[in-house]
């Protein structure tokens, strides 16, 4: 549907050739499709003809959302997998033989994190891991005759680190190897990678493009060539595929998407206004805020902040775990992106696998906490967090500087 914009396009694009049709996209829930003849399978194999193989491979309710996400991210072709990890290692598995390197920051989800100083390293496969990413000449410093692509999550997780995203583009041109964006964050709703010379775009659709905590997914939108390579390679011989129920529940999220980041990205900022004049609060990692060192950045990249955001608290380890343990609205657990607000101990859980010294060197103390805001009303969020605060001031004037 070229030519219609944003939210015309998560409503509709992919949706076509079905028959009977359908207001709701339909869930091809089979791992097989039956061949007229031993000749039309032969040719749909080959792609001589089009058609569907096998459910590893191809699906037309998961063919849906795969159209939709690459309309929406502004690039020829998507494969969805089944997690965001899985997404990451598909491409890893691409473009990398042992003996390769690649850079990355280290202002990564935790799951990042390991994949790439452990999993792949035990492949053969080097990371060089940027530990001062708003500095360009760190990031070409990095570079080596071995670098296959160069990666950012931007924002980031839990930090929110926003990424030039223009200058390590052209970094990358220079040497000629493509540059990865992680967009899980804002999602496309508020950003849109390629428009700032990314190559490729990836996603854990777990967050806010499912939106409700209801299903796992990851997706990967490029080039033809390297999406049809990854179909026509790695994914047949490791099969991390997206099943078709996960593949209908997240066209559906996409659907509502804009409207949710929207409610999204006003509520953090409220709430990160009140945490920024709390006195027990250290400071507030939310680009949304004027004060934010990422704010003017972000601002030429993205439309809005999203939700995610962290806070250092002023007092110690216990103290962040009788906030969090206060809370009565917001949900302890290790996601984001949902609809209800969840918040998270990311030195203790997302994160913790990084060990101390490299939670210090990506700026994760004990005192950190991460909130994903959610559509809740705000006014209850904020008193939410107050009452939880109160408990640490009651017990500890002394942190809050009373």
């Amino acid at each position: 549907m070229s030519g219609h914009r944003f939210d015309t396009r998560a409503i509709h694009d992919g949706h076509e050739n079905f028959s009977p049709d359908s207001m709701s996209t339909p869930i091809y829930q089979s791992v097989a499709y039956p061949y007229f003849d031993a000749k039309e399978a032969a040719e749909i194999f080959t792609g001589a003809r089009p058609g569907y193989t096998y459910g590893r491979w191809d699906n037309p309710t998961v063919e849906v959302f795969e159209k939709r996400m690459a309309a929406l991210e502004q690039t020829d072709a998507a494969i969805a997998t089944g997690s965001g990890m899985a997404a990451i290692l598909l491409l890893g598995h691409q473009f990398l033989e042992p003996g390769d390197e690649f850079v990355s920051s280290n202002r990564v989800y935790g799951g990042t994190f390991g994949l790439f100083d452990t999993g792949f390293r035990k492949m053969g496969i080097k990371v060089n891991w940027v530990t001062t990413p708003e500095s360009l000449g760190t990031w070409a410093a990095a570079v080596t005759p071995k670098t296959k692509f160069i990666y950012v999550e931007s924002p980031s997780n839990p930090g929110l680190f926003i990424a030039d995203l223009p200058a390590l583009s052209q970094l990358a041109k220079q040497h000629n190897i493509p540059f990865i964006v992680d967009n899980t964050i804002c999602t496309p709703a508020l950003q849109q990678p390629t428009s700032f010379g990314a190559d490729i775009v990836i996603h854990s659709v777990t967050k806010y493009i499912s939106g409700n905590a209801s299903s796992l997914g990851g997706i990967i939108c490029g080039p033809n060539e390297v999406i049809d390579g990854i179909r026509g390679g790695c994914m047949r011989y490791l099969g991390p595929s997206m099943a078709p129920f996960n593949a209908w529940l997240s066209l559906n999220g996409l659907e509502t998407l804009s409207l949710r980041m929207e409610r999204h990205c006003s509520n953090a900022l409220a709430v990160a206004r009140f945490l920024e004049q709390h006195p027990l609060v250290e400071s507030v990692n939310y680009p949304g805020l004027s004060s934010n060192p990422y704010h003017e950045l972000g601002e030429r990249q993205m439309s809005g902040f999203s939700s995610l955001m962290s806070f250092v608290i002023k007092g110690t380890y216990d103290d962040a775990v009788t906030i969090i343990d206060g809370l009565k609205v917001m949900i302890h657990a290790t996601h984001l992106g949902a609809a209800k607000t969840i918040v998270t101990h990311p030195a203790s859980t997302t994160h913790s696998a990084m060990g101390p010294a490299e939670l210090k060197k990506a700026g994760i103390p004990p005192t950190l906490i991460r909130l994903s805001i959610g559509l809740e009303d705000e006014a209850d969020l904020i008193a939410d967090l107050e009452q939880a605060l109160a408990r640490v001031q009651s017990a500890t004037p002394a942190a809050a500087g009373t």
